[in-house]
C-alpha cells in the first residue's frame, strides 16, 4: 500500500450515477444496504440526464412550440415569426438539467448514498482503484457495474474530428448552423435534425440503410417520415458517406446514392451513428467477468456478473440501451444484493423517438413476427378517424396491436401520433399482465382521447373496430 493512500469500505459499490447507477443505490439504500456512488462526474445522473434525453426533450418541446405556433394558422390563428433568443434557450435548458441533477444529489444525501467523484477501475472481485478522488481505493462485497455507453465515432479518415459535432456537440446549442447535414436516420439524429429544423437551419440526412428509423415498422414510421420530408431539406437512404473535408465554405461531403456520386457543403455536419458500452479501462480484465464480442458484459437474470458478487446493469449488460431499462435492471441487482429473490423477466420493454409526430413501440414488432415465421394477428387503426387526434390537427397517426391467432394474447403494440411515449405504457402493461386483445378492446377508454386508438385498434383484431370500415 503506497503511504497516504486513503481506503474505503462499503457494501455496496456502484460504479456510474446514470439511471441505472443511482436508482439501484437509492433502492439498495432503501432497503438497508451499505451503499456508495462513484461517478466521473460531480452532477449525477450520467449521460442520459446531463447531455442526452432531458436536455433534447427540453429541446425538442420548444421545437414542437414552434411547429405548432407555425401551424395554427389552418385553424385561424396568425403568429408572427418566432424570435430565437440562442443563450436565454440554453440558459433555460441547462436549468432544467441543473435542477433534476440537484434533485437526484438531494435524494443521495437523505438516503445517506455515499457520493466520489472520481473514476473507479476494478483490481479484483473484492476492491476499486478510484482515480481523481480523495479516495484511492474502495473494498466492498457487492458491486454494480453501472457505467453507461459513449458515442460511436466514426474513423477519422472518414470524418475528421475537426468536420463534425456529436449529439452532445449538438445539445450545447452553440448557435444556429444555416445548414446541417445529420449522418444517420435513428431516433437521435431525426429528433436533433427536427430540433434544429424548427430553430431555422437547412437539414440534410444521410443514411446507408434502405429508410430511417429501421428499428420500428415501416407503417409505424410512415407519417412520421411524411412530416420530415416538409421540414428536411432532403433525406437521403441507402447512401454510402465517402468523406468529408474541412473547406473555406463549410464542410464539404461526399456520398454515393445509386451509383451516383453527390458533394454538398454544410455550415455543420451531426454525427449520430449509435453508441457503445463503456466496458474498457474499468478493469474487467482483473476478474472473470465475460465481454461479449459486442462489448456487453454476460449477465443472468439477476444481473449477475460471472463474478457472482459483482452485477452489471444498462448499457453495459447489453440491448436494448434504454434509461428505463436500465433502471428496472438496477432494481433488480438491489434487490438481489439484498437478499431478495429477484429477476429480470420483461416482456416488454418500450421505446420511444420523440420526433414530431412520436413513434412508440413494444414487444413483438409485425416485422420481427414477420422475420421468425411467427403467425400473428394484426389490428391497425388510422388516426384519422380519431376525433381527438382531428381536433388537435394531427390526423396523420396510426396505432396497431399484434395478437396470438390462437389466445388472442397481446404481443405487441405500436403506435405513431402526438403523445405515443405517453400512450404507450398502457400497452407495455397489458403485455406484462397478459392481457388479450379483448380485454383492450372492452376496456372503457375516456373520450375523446387518443387513448381510444388503442381499443379500436384492438376491436380491429377481431375486424369490427366502430370507427373504422371493415
Amino acid at each position: 500500500m503506497v503511504v497516504g493512500e486513503l481506503t474505503e469500505e462499503t457494501q455496496l459499490l456502484v460504479i456510474g450515477g446514470g439511471p441505472g447507477g443511482y436508482v439501484a443505490a437509492f433502492h439498495a439504500a432503501d432497503l438497508g444496504v451499505q451503499t456508495m456512488i462513484v461517478d466521473d462526474s460531480p452532477l449525477l445522473g450520467g449521460v442520459c440526464l446531463r447531455e442526452g434525453c432531458i436536455p433534447s426533450k427540453a429541446l425538442l418541446h420548444v421545437a414542437h412550440l414552434i411547429e405548432s405556433a407555425g401551424e395554427a394558422s389552418h385553424f385561424g390563428i396568425g403568429f408572427n415569426a418566432p424570435k430565437i433568443d440562442v443563450d436565454k434557450l440554453r440558459s433555460w435548458k441547462q436549468s432544467v438539467v441543473d435542477k433534476l441533477c440537484g434533485g437526484v444529489k438531494t435524494l443521495a444525501g437523505k438516503r445517506g448514498v455515499r457520493v466520489i467523484t472520481g473514476r473507479a477501475t476494478l483490481e479484483n472481485n473484492k476492491s476499486a482503484r478510484i482515480h481523481g478522488a480523495e479516495v484511492s481505493r474502495v473494498k466492498f462485497k457487492q458491486c454494480i457495474i453501472a457505467t453507461g455507453s459513449s458515442i460511436k465515432r466514426l474513423p477519422e479518415s472518414l470524418v475528421p474530428k475537426d468536420c463534425c459535432i456529436d449529439s452532445t456537440g449538438a445539445l450545447e446549442l452553440k448557435d444556429i448552423p444555416k445548414s446541417l447535414l445529420v449522418i444517420g436516420g435513428g431516433y437521435i439524429g431525426l429528433e436533433l435534425g427536427q430540433v434544429y429544423a424548427a430553430l431555422g437551419s437547412k437539414v440534410t440526412v444521410i443514411e446507408a440503410l434502405d429508410r430511417i428509423l429501421a428499428g420500428c415498422d415501416e407503417d409505424l414510421a410512415r407519417p412520421l417520415i411524411a412530416r420530415l420530408k416538409k421540414q428536411f431539406a432532403a433525406i437521403h437512404t441507402g447512401a454510402k458517406l465517402e468523406g468529408c473535408t474541412q473547406t473555406s465554405r463549410g464542410v464539404e461531403v461526399k456520398f454515393s446514392k445509386g451509383g451516383e456520386a453527390h458533394k454538398e457543403v454544410f455550415e455543420k455536419v451531426l454525427v449520430s451513428v449509435g453508441r457503445s458500452p463503456n466496458t474498457r479501462d474499468i478493469g474487467l480484465e482483473n476478474t472473470q467477468i465475460k465481454v461479449n464480442d459486442r462489448g456487453f458484459i454476460a449477465v443472468d437474470a439477476q444481473r449477475r456478473t460471472a463474478e457472482k458478487n459483482i452485477f452489471a446493469i444498462g448499457d453495459v449488460a447489453g440491448d436494448p440501451m434504454l434509461a428505463h431499462k436500465a433502471s428496472r435492471e438496477g432494481i433488480v441487482a438491489a434487490e438481489v444484493i439484498a437478499g431478495k429473490n429477484s429477476a429480470y423477466d420483461v416482456r416488454a420493454v418500450p421505446a420511444v423517438v420523440y420526433t414530431s409526430p412520436e413513434v412508440a413501440w413494444c414487444g413483438l414488432t409485425e416485422s420481427e413476427a414477420k422475420q421468425a415465421g411467427k403467425e400473428i394477428k394484426v389490428g391497425k387503426f388510422g388516426w384519422g378517424a380519431s376525433g381527438r387526434a382531428i381536433a388537435m390537427g394531427r390526423p396523420e397517426g396510426l396505432t396497431k396491436v399484434i395478437a396470438d391467432p390462437k389466445t388472442n394474447r397481446v404481443l405487441g403494440v405500436g403506435i405513431c401520433g402526438e403523445h405515443a411515449g405517453d400512450l404507450i405504457a398502457e400497452a407495455v402493461l397489458a403485455i406484462e399482465m397478459g392481457a388479450t386483445a379483448e380485454d383492450l378492446a372492452m376496456t372503457i377508454h375516456p373520450h375523446p382521447a387518443t387513448s381510444e386508438t388503442i381499443m379500436e385498434a384492438a376491436e380491429s383484431v377481431f375486424g369490427h373496430a366502430i370507427h373504422a370500415m371493415k
